[in-house]
């Protein structure tokens, strides 16, 4: 498992609308040391949005604030949308 796959696999989960799947994939890279990227949090962030997870949207754009990850124009649009629709 390598961040290209991993990436992969929780835009797979958002697409699907499996937001907790896609959460249950960033929480394996962490225990598994992979890093994660921006496209990673773009993801996963996404998917909250679309599973109407606001609360999860903004502590995973917090994370990103703690460990140095680059915020993108994706992200804020992603973070902001999952809290219009909260």
């Amino acid at each position: 498992m390598n961040t290209i796959t991993c990436s992969a696999a929780i835009s797979a989960c958002e697409k699907a609308g499996e937001w907790m799947q896609a959460l249950e994939l960033l929480s394996i890279m962490v225990g598994e040391g992979i890093q994660i990227d921006t496209s990673t949090y773009n993801a996963a962030i996404s998917a909250c949005e679309k599973g109407g997870e606001w609360t999860h949207a903004l502590e995973l754009l917090s994370t990103m604030v703690d460990r140095g990850v680059q915020m993108n124009v994706i992200t804020c649009s992603a973070a902001g949308s999952a809290c219009e629709k909260g």
